[in-house]
């Protein structure tokens, strides 16, 4: 898998935090640079480790249950994991659910947490596919690390400034960013057979 995939599928990832955080700023009635460098660490904390659990995840199903055709297999449930999760954004995009807009002081830390839990459990998925496809981990965790501060900042910024109602086209974004990288693993696994 090359660089191009992987940046493909953890930006749908980021996306989706993106989307969040633009709905936090929205709300905002100032941006604290304290707390965004704080809400950034505890997403990035709760992304790497969930990156790293769906990677290990995956791991330990390749070395239970050895397949005669192991990466055939792992390119198909890896297939299926970015097509759901695109699925699942594109949902998300048709919902446009409301947000209930109160000013606050501050971004709630409570509810940044609570979206972290969230978007950990999609994390999770994306790292069992990297970890199907047998990438390299190192790269997929900077690149997490990198994107999903970038997305917090400017969810965050773009809330604040514009409002939440960008969020469906990040969505959309997000969802054709997955369906992207699918499409590339099924045009990568028939080209090399």
């Amino acid at each position: 898998m090359g660089w191009i995939e992987k940046l493909l599928i953890v930006a749908g990832a980021s996306l989706d935090i993106f989307a969040a955080m633009e709905c936090q700023g929205s709300l905002i009635s100032k941006v604290s640079k304290k707390q965004l460098s704080i809400i950034c660490v505890l997403i990035a904390v709760f992304q790497l480790v969930s990156m790293y659990i769906g990677y290990f995840l995956s791991t330990l199903v390749i070395k239970k249950n050895p397949v005669s055709d192991e990466a055939l297999l792992g390119e198909i449930l890896s297939i299926a994991i970015l097509f759901c999760l695109g699925i699942r954004l594109s949902i998300k995009a048709v919902k446009n659910e409301r947000i209930e807009e109160r000013l606050q002081a501050e971004i709630s830390i409570k509810r940044t947490l609570r979206i972290a839990a969230l978007t950990s459990g999609y994390t999770i998925l994306a790292g069992i596919a990297f970890g199907f496809l047998n990438t390299g981990l190192f790269a997929i965790l900077v690149m997490v690390t990198v994107l999903t501060v970038v997305c917090i900042i400017a969810g965050v910024y773009t809330g604040y400034h514009f409002g939440f109602e960008h969020k469906t086209k990040v969505y959309v974004l997000g969802a054709l960013l997955f369906w992207i990288a699918g499409i590339d693993i099924i045009i990568r696994c028939v080209m090399n057979k």
